[in-house]
Order: structure tokens, then C-alpha cells, then sequence
């Protein structure tokens, strides 16, 4: 006789069929949460159909504070994706903490429902059935079925959507693990970039920048900056604050031990304040000034040699709340910061001794010429003029400006009867004077950490269109430094006085430029020239 199967058992085997076709769907390897996320949709519509009810959703909990996290929702508020309960709250918290089974046949009446959360618009609600979804001992997610299609839910509908639970429990595990893996491997690669541009970079701007934008980015914050410590004042002010209310923030400054930020810089301890409105730490003024609302905030110190050189904030996680994961990261990244801050501060001072230096040796070899007295600033500052004019990078500015500096540095190798002739050179003379970037070239050819300078040094006096001196370069294959500085030293040699003749005019000085532009300058930098120039006039 044949064995008769229940109605019950019937749908069992149907919801396993359906399970092993989602099966197929699992991401073997790799992490895309796309399928990921079409995965959870498909789990939570087997189970509502099989519950024959009109709507439901789908929880898991958050290793790190246990709250349920929305991550599938079939027929109420799909916003709801990804937004967190809070911990042990409503129906569902109740079954995340408890690890029970939650029935409820009245839910508008019931103390533990969140009717703000559970209905959709134009969606109401009359009966609920949540379940925790157990993997082994471990509560890993909730899922919760609303309004029956005919009555209300039964014992029968417990049990069976307790079965179900069961049977996605491995399912839920394993898209778990694959979604905290993508999480990892994205963090892992944000670390790395953060990490090569925190080591290679030694421009403090661009560190500190990339810092906090990479900041934000990894603790999952709207907004994250930097202050730093001014220590004649005990102070903080802000060094980084990204968002719009940057520069108003920029004027704020804080003492020792107020604020938050004065009171981590002050106790040298990391902070997190969920609840920034309900703590007499909080400076109130920042938001005040900016029109900001702070919901939640993540501080730590960035320490150099056991004393704070600066505190680190994160401001506003974009789901849920700062955790002691987020903590303990900010943490770490804070270390790295200062290692960087202290390269980069190290690399500044080294740079603006060399400057210094520099600029003593332009003017030592200046006062050789009693002619041409302030040539090597106007020099550097007209340079700098046109170098602002296109844009150039600050990298190659700081090669401007270092090559403009010393482009007659050749002149040391000059002699005297020649140098310091009260009248115009001869032929001879000329050529003898011709030699001067040669010189310069090979003097600070015998210095490899400045040899990118050399260029424009060397160049200078080359014209664009190859009847210059000292190789006949011409147009593009002229270094960009070198036509730079021609247009700066020839504007400020043509307006200066010369024992043998006065000082030409700006206007027929930016005139003859413009005449020679194409034959012995590059026209876009004369036209960058004159535009800086006119600008300056006017300002």
C-alpha cells in the first residue's frame, strides 16, 4: 500500500526544491554582493509564499553590537535596506536578544511592535511572526513574516517557519561570510592605498587630506577631520575638515579639555560619543557655526613621542552607530598619520633650509654684480606668476622655483672685468658672459638631489625658435622651467637700470615680449604672463 504524504510534509519538499535552485545562485568564489543581496531576496520570498502571507523581511545581526540589520523586505519600505534596529528594540530586537520565537495576532495594540518601522507607506499591518535563525548556538539573523493571507498566524505557522529558519540558516551563514569578506578585501585594499600614499607622499597638505577623505571612507563616516596642535597655546585648530563647512571651521580653535576633541587631546584617550547632544563635553558652537548636526562621533589622538600632535575625528556613521571596531581602527590609522606627519614636517623644515641656503648663495653671488641688485627675487617672483597663471603642480613649482633662484649661479665663473662692466659688453665679452648656465650647469651637476633643476638652469637662455645659446634647443623640446624663467629674466632685465642705459617702461617692456613671442618666447607663457601682470595692476 502506498505511503500517503501530508499536505505539510508536500510543502516541505517544495520549499527544499526551491531552495536547491537558489543554491546554484551561491558565489562559489569571489564576493558579489549583487547576487549577494538577490540571494536574501529570494530566501524571504520562498518563505512568505510558503507562510502565504502579504509581506515580511530579513535580519542579520551585527557581530559587533548584535543589532538586526534590515537586508531583504518583501512588500513594506524598501528604504529600510541596510538601516540597523537598535539593539533589543521592537518585535524583532526582542527576538535578537531572546532568541525566541515572537508571535503576535494584534500587532497595533502590541507594546513591542515599532509601527514606524514595520509599516511601509500605504502599508498596514495586523499580524507579525518573527523568528531567530540559529546557526549552531549563534544567533545569526531574524526573519520576520507579516499578515496572513487568510486569518491569522497559527501554531502551525511557528513551527513551520521555525523549520524554514533551519533550513536557511547555512544559507544565511555562508552569504555572511562572503559579505564580511568583501567588506575585508575592501578594507584591506583601502588600507593598502592609505598606507603607499601616507609613505610615499611627503607634501603635508596632500597627506593629511588623503588621510581623512580615506578615513571617512573606511569607518564609514559623513565626514571626517584633522586638528592640530598649536603647543605655545595648548591649542587645537583645525588643520582638515572636509565637507562644505570647511573654511568656517577653520576659525574655530579649542582648548586643552574642551570639547571632545579637547578633552581626547587632554587625557591622550580615543573616544567614541553616541549621543553627542546628552554630553557636557560637546562643543555645541561648531555646529552652531557651520549649520551641521553632529548625531555621533569617533575621536582619537594622533601621538608623537608620547605628546599629542593632533586629534583625529570621524563624524556621522552613515548606518548605525561607532562601535569599538571603528575605535580600534581609527586607532591604528592614527599611528600612521603621525609616522607620516612626522616625515612630512621633516621633509618641510629639510626643504626650507635648503631654501634658505639657497637664496643666501643667490644673493652672495648677486653682490657680484652691483648692477643687478633684487634680479634673483624678481626673477623668482615673476616665475612664480606665470607657474600660477597655468596651473603648474606644486612639484614642479617648487623646481621653478629652486632653479629660478639659482639661474646665474654660473655668474661665479665669470670674471670680474667682465661681470662688473659699467657699460655694454663687446662681442667677445658676450661670449664670455654666453658661459654662465654652462657653469651653473656643471657646478650643480656635482649635486644629484637637485639635478631636475638643472634644466632650467641650463636653458634659460635658449630661444623658442633655436637661436639660442647654449645648444640651440627649440619649442617643445625646451624644458618648460627653462621658458619660464627666460620670459621672468628678460621682462626684469629689459624695466631695470643699467649704468649704461635706463630702465625700459612695463608697457613697452610687456610689448617687446609680445613682439618676440613665438621667436625667442614661448607665446602661451608670454600671454600667461601678460595676463598675470595686467591682473596685478587691476587688483
Amino acid at each position: 500500500m502506498a505511503r500517503k504524504i501530508s499536505t505539510h510534509g508536500k510543502q516541505q519538499n517544495g520549499f527544499l526544491r526551491h531552495l536547491l535552485g537558489i543554491y546554484e545562485l551561491l558565489p562559489q568564489q569571489g564576493t558579489d554582493t549583487v547576487i549577494i543581496n538577490r540571494i536574501y531576496r529570494e530566501l524571504l520570498s520562498l518563505i512568505i509564499r510558503e507562510l502565504s502571507c502579504k509581506a515580511g523581511s530579513l535580519f542579520v545581526i551585527d557581530s559587533e553590537d548584535g543589532s538586526p540589520v534590515f537586508i531583504a523586505v518583501k512588500g513594506g519600505d524598501e528604504s529600510l535596506l541596510g538601516k540597523k534596529l537598535e539593539q533589543g528594540k521592537g518585535i524583532v530586537g526582542k527576538v535578537a536578544a531572546t532568541g525566541k520565537t515572537y508571535l503576535s495576532k494584534d500587532a497595533s495594540n502590541d507594546p513591542a511592535w515599532m509601527g514606524e518601522v514595520s509599516s511601509g507607506k500605504g502599508f498596514s499591518t495586523s499580524d507579525i511572526l518573527a523568528c531567530p535563525i540559529y546557526y549552531g548556538s549563534q544567533i545569526i539573523g531574524v526573519v520576520e513574516v507579516l499578515n496572513k493571507r487568510h486569518g491569522k498566524f497559527s501554531r502551525q505557522d511557528v513551527r513551520m517557519l521555525s523549520r524554514l529558519s533551519q533550513h536557511i540558516a547555512v544559507f544565511m551563514k555562508h552569504l555572511i561570510d562572503a559579505t564580511e569578506q568583501a567588506k575585508l578585501i575592501g578594507l584591506q585594499t583601502r588600507l593598502y592605498a592609505l598606507s603607499k600614499m601616507l609613505n610615499s607622499n611627503l607634501d603635508t597638505k596632500a597627506v593629511v587630506r588623503g588621510a581623512i577623505e580615506a578615513i571617512a571612507a573606511l569607518v564609514n563616516a559623513e565626514v571626517g577631520s584633522l586638528l592640530r596642535v598649536d603647543k605655545e597655546r595648548r591649542e587645537l585648530f583645525f588643520e582638515v575638515a572636509l565637507g562644505h563647512s570647511e573654511k568656517t571651521l577653520k576659525e574655530i580653535r579649542l582648548k586643552f579639555g574642551q570639547g571632545i576633541a579637547g578633552w581626547v587631546a587632554q587625557q591622550k584617550q580615543p573616544i567614541i560619543v553616541n549621543d553627542p547632544a546628552q554630553d557636557e563635553r560637546f562643543y555645541r558652537k561648531a555646529d552652531e557655526k557651520t549649520g551641521f548636526v553632529t548625531r555621533n562621533i569617533l575621536c582619537v589622538p594622533v601621538m608623537s613621542d608620547n605628546e599629542v600632535a593632533g586629534v583625529l575625528q570621524a563624524i556621522n556613521k552613515k548606518e548605525g552607530i561607532f562601535t569599538s571596531r571603528d575605535l580600534r581602527l581609527l586607532t591604528s590609522l592614527a599611528d600612521q598619520v603621525a609616522i607620516a606627519l612626522e616625515n612630512a614636517s621633516l621633509h618641510e623644515e629639510l626643504k626650507r633650509t635648503f631654501v634658505e641656503v639657497v637664496e643666501s648663495l643667490a644673493e652672495a653671488i648677486e653682490k657680484r654684480d652691483p648692477y643687478t641688485g633684487g634680479h634673483t627675487k624678481r626673477v623668482v617672483g615673476y616665475s612664480l606668476m606665470i607657474a600660477d597663471e597655468i596651473q603648474l603642480d606644486t612639484e614642479e613649482k617648487d623646481r621653478l622655483r629652486m632653479a629660478a633662484l639659482l639661474h646665474d649661479v654660473g655668474k661665479i665663473g665669470i670674471d670680474d672685468s667682465v661681470l662688473r662692466k659699467p657699460a655694454k659688453l663687446d662681442d667677445m665679452e658676450f661670449e664670455k658672459m654666453k658661459a654662465h648656465p654652462a657653469i651653473g650647469a656643471e657646478i650643480l651637476g656635482k649635486i644629484p638631489q637637485i639635478k631636475n633643476i638643472i634644466p632650467g638652469i641650463l636653458y634659460h637662455h635658449e630661444w623658442y625658435n633655436g637661436k639660442g645659446y647654449p645648444r640651440g634647443l627649440s619649442g617643445d623640446a625646451l624644458p618648460r622651467i627653462a621658458r619660464i624663467i627666460s620670459i621672468a629674466d628678460t621682462y626684469d632685465a629689459m624695466t631695470t637700470d643699467r649704468p649704461y642705459r635706463k630702465g625700459l617702461t612695463h608697457e613697452f617692456a610687456l610689448a617687446e615680449l609680445k613682439k618676440y613671442s613665438g621667436i625667442q618666447f614661448d607665446p602661451g607663457f608670454v600671454d600667461a604672463f601678460i595676463q598675470a601682470f595686467q591682473r596685478q595692476l587691476t587688483a
